[in-house]
């Protein structure tokens, strides 16, 4: 089961009990992971995640080609939003300047807003595999990194995040987009999910919306939203009480 292939088995499924149960491990790791972690080397960290995660993605590629070919590139590339971790923790974890910058930037906002949306709404492993199946794992262990990065960067104030870094985050997720469109027109695919609908999912409401306009928008949105919703909370909480970071590292420690 751990291997087989899409449609052997039948599948997990969102909202099930087996979403639950791997949501709660999730929820639950990233938890005792921050515990046991928000005072050691932060950067380290980031660097031992990317190698993992690298790793892990890797194994991932080999078996979706194998199991769909290489032709269909929607399932194995790893340039859908998520996926930027792997290319933001190479920068964080070994640019310099500008491009650190860029990463470091990426991990604090990103990476929550991918991560716990995929986390509520997985649409793409839960829906066709198991949950005790390679793709599953690999997905929830994926996002629990982004989640747990993500948090352990902004309450341990590894950076302090700026309103002009959205121009960082809008560059390197642009860069993205546009990559993916090219790929997405020559092999008629989805990267990024920004040239096709996406059916059963809230993809799927804003293409209908925004109909020829869909790829802009939805470029436009990645480029931007994400960014200044995490900004957008972190500031106000600031705002409210300068230590409420302390705080939540005390209640956490703790």
């Amino acid at each position: 089961m751990f291997f087989a292939k899409s449609g052997v088995y039948k599948p997990c499924n969102i909202f099930s009990i087996g979403h639950l149960v791997l949501a709660i491990i999730t929820i639950t790791t990233v938890i005792i992971a921050l515990k046991k972690t928000l005072k050691k080397n932060v950067q380290e960290i980031i660097k031992k995640c990317t190698i993992y995660v690298w790793i892990f993605e890797v194994i991932i590629i080999i078996f979706k080609i194998s199991e769909n070919g290489i032709q269909n590139v929607n399932r194995y590339i790893p340039l859908y939003y998520c996926s930027l971790l792997l290319y933001a923790g190479i920068l964080s974890s070994f640019g310099k300047g500008k491009l650190k910058r860029i990463g470091d930037t990426f991990l604090a906002t990103g990476t929550l807003i991918g991560g716990i949306t995929y986390l509520i709404y997985p649409s793409t492993s839960l829906p066709e595999y198991p949950m005790f199946h390679l793709v599953s794992f690999h997905s929830f262990i994926f996002h629990c990194i982004l989640i747990y990065l993500g948090l352990l960067i902004n309450i341990s104030n590894y950076i302090e995040l700026k309103k002009d870094d959205i121009f960082y985050y809008a560059v390197f997720v642009g860069t993205a987009c546009v990559l993916a469109h090219i790929v997405n027109c020559v092999f008629d695919s989805n990267l990024m999910f920004i040239s096709k609908n996406f059916p059963g999912t809230i993809i799927e409401i804003m293409f209908n919306i925004t109909g020829r306009y869909y790829t802009l928008f939805a470029i436009i949105g990645q480029m931007t939203l994400p960014f200044y919703v995490v900004y957008g909370i972190r500031n106000s909480l600031n705002q409210k009480d300068e230590t409420v970071l302390d705080t939540v590292t005390n209640g956490i420690i703790k």
